[in-house]
């Protein structure tokens, strides 16, 4: 199928080995093509005083900071390494978000990762998205709270660290690298968008899945949606509309503590929601309308032929009281009827039987 599937699980393993551990299993049974973790060092990402998100204080201790929660939520380099291992032996893919450079490098360096996630807090970290256009991965970028204008700025720095090696860094060459032929090739091969309402979760209303389709028509990018909604609807949907990658937050419990379970979805729901994706890839089909395989014997039944009303002897003209359409569809069509009316009959045909 070509929409990708992510099973995000961020933080929903709040520091434990055996949470984490039993998301990757979990993603994998749902049926998911990646699971998805979060690398930061807390200390790179936030300041001392750096305050909660409104949703973060109303789901852990609101007098906590918010260094203090992601220190909490830090994964080690150690458990990094089991973890994809165990997505190795599941069969699905290791992901994760990545916040700061130092984290980058590991993914890439360490953890020899050729695909990256960047946030939608990160579509401003010039140095970040330059080091990342630098690293030779694919790389698929979230658009929450931002214009199409810091899209393309974002852009332009990653075309830049793609193709201007030996090029000073700035607002201007990242500009001419974004409108360069070289660097909008580099971005078609490289680079996915994802449309995200950073709201956790997220209003329907505050959705705007067109503006999926506004970047793909102003980028020629590939889209796809990081869905912070409740329940299943808004990707599935999404799917329709043409997105090739879902990210969808999930966890094993909604119950349990922590800044994101309950805008989560849970194992069960994940996996209807990936089948409801493939349903509508199925669906989609190749777009030429013509009568399907499925629909033969149903046509056959359900369409109308020309049937005579009356005894209609061999040689006699046919008018328009002579016809009527009565299923089945296998003789003449009715959309033939103005044909036969005035007509005359070269053989006899007998009353309620079909031209």
């Amino acid at each position: 199928m070509s929409v990708f599937v992510i099973a995000e699980a961020g933080v929903n393993h709040n520091g434990d080995r055996r949470k984490a551990l039993a998301l990757v299993a979990a993603a994998a049974k749902a049926g998911a093509d990646a699971v998805k973790f979060q690398t930061f060092d807390a200390d790179e990402l936030v300041t001392a005083d750096a305050p909660k998100a409104a949703y973060q204080k109303r789901t852990t201790d609101a007098k906590e900071s918010q260094r203090a929660m992601l220190k909490r939520l830090e994964l080690s380099p150690a458990l990094h390494r089991e973890l994809k291992a165990a997505c190795r032996k599941k069969r699905i893919h290791f992901l994760s978000s990545l916040f700061d450079a130092k984290s980058l490098r590991f993914l890439v360096g360490e953890l020899k990762l050729d695909t990256l996630k960047i946030p939608s807090g990160e579509i401003t970290n010039g140095p970040l998205l330059l080091e990342a256009g630098k690293s030779d991965c694919d790389i698929m970028l979230s658009t929450g709270m931002s214009t199409l204008a810091e899209v393309e700025e974002a852009l332009g720095v990653l075309a830049f660290g793609m193709t201007g090696k030996h090029k000073a860094p700035s607002r201007r060459a990242f500009r001419a690298a974004f409108a360069s032929k070289a660097g909008k090739a580099a971005l078609n091969k490289k680079v996915t968008l994802l449309h995200c309402t950073s709201q956790y979760p997220a209003p329907v209303e505050d959705t705007n899945l067109r503006a999926m389709a506004t970047m793909r028509d102003a980028f020629g990018l590939p889209v796809g949606l990081s869905d912070h909604t409740l329940g299943t609807a808004i990707p599935i949907a999404a799917a329709a509309l043409g997105a090739t990658v879902i990210e969808k937050h999930f966890t094993l419990d909604r119950r349990l503590p922590g800044p994101d379970h309950a805008a989560s979805i849970e194992p069960d729901e994940l996996k209807a929601m990936i089948a409801g994706i493939r349903a509508v890839e199925r669906a989609l089909g190749d777009g030429v309308k013509k009568p399907k395989p499925s629909e033969r014997e149903t046509r056959k039944v359900a369409r109308k032929s020309l049937v005579a009303t009356r005894h209609i002897k061999k040689g006699e003209t046919v008018d328009g009281t002579d016809l009527k359409a009565k299923r089945p569809g296998t003789g003449v069509s009715p959309m033939l009827y103005w044909d036969w009316v005035g007509r005359k009959a070269t053989r006899g045909v007998a009353r309620g039987k079909r031209l």
